[in-house]
């Protein structure tokens, strides 16, 4: 399924720019290129949105105005010169903050981050999500109860995008620091943005499980599966670095549990 999104910008250049990477991009598709809010609130009156690619700095309306006048809010990723509006960005909910001159590789990571969000919106309204038991309801493959480690349910609630989205703890594999927001990597789902610290995501985990092993990287360590040098592996296809400050405490987790 394709996602419909704008454009918009005031700057023909930095236009033709948006359009261009839009075509690049597979699952993208241009719905119109706008040269101002007003353009495209027209087009939104009439046209299905999935998501918006917009500037800040325009005439009579900014990118922040117009987005916040929104009721049912797309899917947005604010485009700008000035990186003094990343915070405000994220306060409306905005999926990613490109800041030009962006190249398409940046561009081809925003409109990643677009997709998994639409995904997410998809999913969750076609209720595809599996609903989540209590701490004593959940068992493990041999039918047997699993500990809440700690919790008294095995699930949080995050904002993401304009959504709250629950999370069960226990398919957590791990959480990565990318500026202002996490993003956290569970088994069988979609990656989650949400705009919170690593510090105070850490805080809030069941310590038992979760262990900071990188300044940008928290794991769960029921879900690794190999250590191969200084990469902490789960799977087939997933792997974070293991930082040097954070050697020592995680050998003393592998300690705990090694074979004598």
């Amino acid at each position: 399924m394709n996602i419909r999104c704008l454009v918009i910008d005031d700057e023909p250049l930095a236009l033709q720019q948006l359009v261009s990477y839009v075509s690049k991009i597979p699952y993208l598709e241009l719905v119109k290129a706008c040269s101002g809010p007003t353009e495209a609130m027209q087009a939104m009156a009439s046209e299905k949105v999935d998501a918006i690619f917009t500037d800040i700095e325009m005439p009579d309306i900014n990118g922040l105005e117009y987005i916040r006048s929104l009721k049912n809010k797309p899917i947005i990723v604010f485009v700008t010169a000035y990186a003094d509006f990343a915070v405000e960005g994220f306060q409306v909910d905005a999926t990613d903050y490109l800041l030009k001159p962006y190249s398409l590789a940046d561009f081809m990571r925003s409109a990643e981050k677009v997709k998994q969000q639409f995904d997410l919106r998809n999913a969750a309204s076609s209720g595809k999500e599996k609903p989540v038991a209590s701490a004593e309801e959940e068992t493990n493959n041999n039918g047997e109860k699993k500990a809440a480690a700690g919790w008294e349910n095995d699930y949080v609630f995050v904002r993401a995008d304009s959504r709250t989205v629950r999370l069960k703890i226990s398919d957590i594999q791990y959480i990565e620091s990318r500026k202002e927001y996490v993003v956290i990597f569970s088994e069988n789902s979609i990656p989650v943005m949400t705009l919170f610290s690593l510090k105070s995501i850490e805080e809030k985990l069941p310590k038992d499980v979760f262990m900071r092993v990188h300044r940008s990287f928290i794991v769960n360590l029921t879900k690794i599966t190999e250590v191969v040098q200084n990469r902490i592996v789960f799977g087939k296809d997933a792997s974070v670095p293991l930082g040097d400050q954070y050697k020592k405490d995680f050998q003393n987790f592998l300690n705990q549990y090694f074979m004598k």
